[in-house]
């Protein structure tokens, strides 16, 4: 028998691609499915990003590029970073990656190993703690929780820190539950992190565009007394709805930045130059999409907020950014995952249990409403007539 290395038994997976595959599998069976499990915006990335790689094939952009990325693309980055947050960036700190994940790849194993503790957001991001116990290192929830309004606590993520701690994961518009966490409480997190000089931050910004009621994303780029310290992620997947182009980036401190160079040698070597292209394309070029998107998610968003508190044994607190929302259904006497796996069997509707996010994702589940507000209503209908009964 082939022995693998201990940390293949302790990674685990993404389940909304396995969702996605089972909702593809009945489709495929005749069986209407509305999707409301991936979170993949349902627009079609812009036109002038999809020429702007066209161009870039016709003009023989077809070899290596530099394993950090373009300096054009780097450039554009700093553009947009300077824009969204007033900060200076160089482009000599900002890496171009395949996809947002890979930064959280290569944050969690620059820092885990076995005796090392990673703190993360819980519920959050599955590929968080799956990655940190690839590691060996000691995972470590940060409570996400609705009475805070699915903010994180300043207070209770610093008492989690101890002389283990190597890497706090924050995220903030946030998946899944689509909370924002107010610039006050930042503040309050950053002031007491300067008591915690041995601890990394890595702070995932890949909904950055996307909040709503009058919300504002606050980076953590702007708090200039931890930026020795701070990785930022972020990426074009969500934004300009790029997420088959496998685009991200990330902008990193000086004393790390040679070692995920290094890594992106010794593993994906470099982001394809046709999609760099693209992506400076779209941090150039008009934002009229991005803005159309946004806006047709808050509508979506409100309509999944008032359909959903409809339902019988369901609350739903009003996310206020990205594009999901994450409802309380305990009082439907149902456990979380059961629920979406028989919405998803009996009624033709894909969603993801709430323990797919973290041990503390019981007793909810995630929809996204990255789908048409006609198919949402049909969704929301689906989800009445199976609890009725």
């Amino acid at each position: 028998m082939l022995r693998t290395i201990s940390g293949f038994d302790r990674i685990g997976e993404e389940n909304a691609f396995a969702v996605l595959a089972r909702a593809t599998a009945l489709s495929a069976q005749g069986k209407d499915i509305i999707n409301l499990g991936i979170g993949q915006p349902d627009f079609k990335t812009p036109a002038h990003i999809v020429e702007a790689a066209i161009k870039a094939l016709k003009d023989g952009h077809h070899g290596y590029t530099p394993a950090n990325g373009l300096l054009t693309t780097r450039e554009a980055v700093a553009r947009r970073t300077l824009t969204m947050t007033g900060v200076e960036v160089s482009p000599e700190n900002i890496i171009i990656v395949p996809g947002g994940k890979v930064t959280m790849f290569a944050a969690i194993m620059i820092f885990g190993e076995p005796g090392a503790e990673i703190l993360y957001p819980d519920p959050g991001f599955p590929i968080y703690r799956s990655m940190i116990e690839f590691t060996g290192a000691k995972p470590v929830p940060v409570p996400i929780r609705e009475e805070n309004g699915f903010a994180f606590s300043a207070e209770e993520t610093l008492s989690l820190i101890t002389p283990n701690t190597r890497l706090l994961i924050l995220n903030s518009p946030a998946n899944p539950t689509g909370g924002v966490t107010p610039k006050s409480e930042i503040e309050k997190l950053v002031k007491g992190l300067e008591d915690h000089p041995h601890v990394a931050i890595m702070s995932d910004e890949i909904y950055d565009v996307m909040t709503y009621d009058g919300e504002e994303h606050c980076s953590l780029l702007t708090f200039p007394q931890i930026r020795g310290r701070l990785i930022v992620l972020n990426g074009w997947s969500k934004t300009w709805a790029m997420t088959g182009w496998r685009m991200g980036w990330s902008i990193w401190p000086d004393q790390l930045y040679d070692k995920v160079r290094k890594l992106a040698v010794n593993c994906w070597s470099c982001v394809n130059a046709p999609s760099q292209y693209a992506g400076i394309a779209a941090i150039d070029g008009p934002q009229d999409d991005v803005e159309k998107m946004c806006k047709a998610f808050d509508n979506r968003r409100k309509i999944v907020v008032d359909g959903l508190n409809s339902l019988p044994g369901i609350s739903c607190a009003t996310p206020k950014g990205a594009f999901y929302a994450f409802p309380n259904v305990k009082e439907t006497g149902w456990p979380a995952k059961k629920l979406a796996s028989a919405l998803l069997d009996d009624a033709g509707v894909a969603l993801i249990g709430g323990p797919d996010f973290g041990i503390l994702g019981e007793g909810y589940i995630r929809l996204s409403y990255a789908n048409s507000e006609e198919n949402i209503i049909r969704a929301i209908e689906r989800i009445e007539k199976f609890l009725a009964k």
